[in-house]
């Protein structure tokens, strides 16, 4: 053999002896076949199988497998991003002509996909008051396929009645789809409830490093996963092993982290409901948060995302105030070890009950920081929002 053909082929090595706790990863576009007769039948393998490094690698396998474990299902697909494993339901189970309820508390960019991609194409959505309950099967047309649901909401923190609202689409033959990011299935396992459809940004808690892009959508139904993984084979969309292999890695701490971060957002929120200059604080685990019942009727604990509101007044010194913070960054996303704060635009986003609130809401995410320096980076946060001399009225 010639050393350019040397240099092409690899060597076989033994692998006896060899057993790793970490899973192999396997990045592939090509996959090769034994003889013709197996390359003429790979259509047969089916999704399960592999075919083409596109559609999966025994390393995307183990995620999907583990995932899928985890929500109670029995497969899972993944995607490049959270926002791509919503996009991917609706983009697969909603034609010219149908209509699907989203609750007025979804992530932005899900409404943007309503709107600048669905309703051009012929494809009605209506948002809905995410606390709506029961009351939603008024709103489910005879064109109706499928009710979105988001819980709890993003930013505003409502948390949802799913039981009533899978009730009431199932009633209707309608289909219902989850986004359990904030939950993770550790806290919130949305097929157990009902739900068709549990989808996750993986980019957050499973990931848990601000490291990786990547989302998924677990189902029960078999064919549901066949038409979804139909549609991602015809437009070209894959994942890299290598975001994959972040995801196993991040998965293995996931509970730990997401205990910890639980209950130092709980404790947060308790604390800063008496500050003077906190209008709100929008937590679930809180009597006063919408949707409160529901969390403690269906939901675990707490993950580390919350929201506060300001009163007015802060509003003027907001942008340096945030800028001055020396532990919390300022930043969109979360879920990673380090502690996040943005501001959020609420108001001018909410159609259907209007948001009444006039002071800034932020978004506060916790980390693994110690608690004590963070509590203190919140603190000089308010400090430097309260105007020189004010007395703010509770």
């Amino acid at each position: 053999m010639h050393d350019l053909t040397r240099c092409v082929q690899h060597p076989e090595v033994s692998q006896d002896g060899f057993r790793s706790l970490a899973v192999p990863t396997y990045r592939a576009s090509t996959i090769i076949y034994e003889d013709g007769e197996s390359f003429a039948a790979r259509g047969e393998r089916g999704f399960d199988g592999y075919t083409y490094g596109l559609h999966g690698t025994p390393t995307t396998r183990t995620l999907e497998a583990q995932l899928t474990a985890l929500h109670n299902g029995v497969r899972t697909v993944l995607v490049p991003s959270g926002q791509m494993a919503v996009a991917l339901v609706f983009l697969t189970f909603l034609l010219p002509g149908d209509h699907v309820l989203v609750p007025d508390s979804a992530y932005g960019p899900v409404r943007n996909v309503c709107r600048d991609y669905l309703a051009p194409r012929g494809i009605a959505c209506t948002l809905y008051d995410p606390l709506i309950g029961a009351g939603i099967a008024e709103l489910i047309q005879d064109r109706t396929r499928l009710v979105w649901v988001e819980s709890p909401g993003s930013g505003t923190m409502e948390v949802q009645d799913i039981p009533a609202i899978v009730r009431a689409a199932k009633a209707r033959g309608v289909l219902v789809g989850c986004d359990n990011t904030w939950c993770t299935p550790l806290l919130f396992k949305p097929l157990d409830h009902g739900c068709d459809f549990a989808a996750e940004a993986l980019t957050k808690y499973v990931g848990g490093h601000s490291d990786l892009l990547l989302g998924s959508v677990t189902v029960r139904d078999m064919d549901l996963r066949q038409r979804m993984k139909e549609v991602l084979r015809s437009l070209g969309v894959g994942v890299s092993p290598d975001e994959v292999a972040l995801a196993l890695r991040g998965i293995e701490t996931m509970g730990l982290r997401l205990a910890h971060v639980g209950r130092v957002s709980e404790s947060f929120a308790r604390r800063l409901q008496e500050h003077p200059l906190v209008e709100q604080v929008l937590h679930p685990c809180l009597p006063s948060c919408p949707g409160h019942a529901f969390w403690a009727r269906d939901i675990k604990g707490s993950g580390g995302v919350f929201s506060i509101v300001l009163r007015p007044a802060a509003g003027t010194m907001l942008n340096p105030a945030l800028t001055a913070m020396k532990v919390f960054a300022i930043g969109a996303s979360w879920g990673g070890t380090r502690s996040l704060i943005a501001p959020m635009s609420v108001k001018g986003e909410r159609t259907v009950k209007p948001w009444t609130q006039e002071g800034p809401v932020l978004r506060i995410s916790i980390g693994l920081e110690q608690e004590e320096d963070l509590w203190a980076d919140l603190e000089r946060l308010l400090a430097a929002l309260t105007p020189a001399g004010a007395v703010i009225a509770a």
